[in-house]
């Protein structure tokens, strides 16, 4: 079976502006965390939730870019790229139950309206807003060449219209008295955010059980696999993710009459790069159709791989590998 391995990874920048924007979100988040008991206020509760999943954010993308550099061991042979799966999970399972509390203590509010203290939730509001203009200005550069920090830059970006609404619900509470509008807010920053710690899930998920990358269809890549004139047939085609952006392929080649497999397989590899951006392809080539065995679609995870010959493509030099 031949492999082909083509890592192209991309420049790493743009580390240094994340870093600066985890330590400013997360000094906040504390904060915010402390002036909302201090003031009383659920709504600045509820807006650290949001907070934590800017700083969440921030840490995914780090680690996204730390994982990128740390290569596979003898234990790991896929490196740590699940790591960035399992952070977002737990963490997301943390903000989905602070999300459920916040929701459950706004209905107390309503029944039973407590004091606000206004102006000190109106300077921790502030704050958070100045927090969040100057870390937006710190990723807003890269945030047009990465997909990480563009990510982190948009959940920075919706906590400022967070900060900017807790203003507004103190302003309010200050000049009118009207307390009902901290869980009013405070309800609909958690209906914002539980939505969100959901998606966050869903795709934490979806890494950890192999699932087809986010945004990739795996018919698509099929079509595309066998549209090629030098393939007669696919099989046993799977499509997962090593981490949220680092995609892999195995499949069975048939190979049409006369066609080179490793030109073939080359050519394929370079298809799934340019249109999928799939780096990660095992391709195993075969003349003919290995007959039922080969043909069952079992929904497994694991790739056993027995005797074959591999050829790993890096920079366009092949190198035989025996297993």
């Amino acid at each position: 079976m031949s492999h082909d391995h083509n890592h192209l990874p991309g420049e790493i920048r743009h580390e240094k502006p994340l870093w600066w924007a985890l330590a400013l979100t997360s000094s906040y988040l504390v904060v915010e965390v402390v002036g909302a008991f201090m003031t009383n206020s659920l709504a600045l509760l509820s807006d650290a939730a949001h907070m934590a999943t800017d700083a969440l954010a921030l840490v995914i993308a780090l680690t996204a870019v730390r994982l990128s550099r740390r290569p596979p061991d003898a234990r790991r042979t896929y490196g740590y790229a699940r790591l960035e799966a399992l952070g977002a999970l737990a963490n997301g399972l943390l903000l989905f139950a602070v999300g459920l509390y916040i929701l459950w203590e706004a209905v107390d509010r309503f029944r039973e309206p407590q004091a606000i203290a206004s102006t000190g939730m109106l300077w921790v509001a502030g704050f958070g807003l100045l927090v969040n203009l100057i870390a937006m200005r710190l990723l807003s550069a890269g945030s047009g060449e990465s997909l990480n920090v563009k990510g982190a830059y948009l959940e920075v970006w919706s906590d400022m219209l967070g900060s900017v609404a807790v203003i507004v619900a103190a302003l309010i509470i200050r000049f009118t008295g009207w307390t009902l509008v901290d869980p009013i807010l405070a309800v609909l920053i958690g209906l914002w955010v539980l939505p969100r710690t959901w998606v966050l899930l869903r795709d934490a998920l979806n890494v950890l059980l192999e699932g087809v990358p986010k945004g990739m269809a795996l018919a698509d890549v099929e079509q595309a696999l066998r549209r090629h004139a030098g393939v007669a047939d696919i099989h046993d085609l799977h499509v997962w993710a090593l981490g949220s952006s680092t995609p892999a392929l195995t499949a069975h080649v048939v190979t049409a009459d006369g066609q080179p497999a490793d030109a073939l397989r080359r050519a394929l590899a370079g298809m799934l790069h340019e249109r999928f951006g799939i780096d990660h392809v095992t391709l195993q080539v075969e003349a003919d159709h290995c007959g039922d065995a080969c043909t069952a679609h079992a929904p497994q995870a694991r790739h056993d791989h027995g005797d074959h010959d591999h050829d790993h493509d890096h920079d366009h030099e092949s190198h035989d590998h025996r297993h």
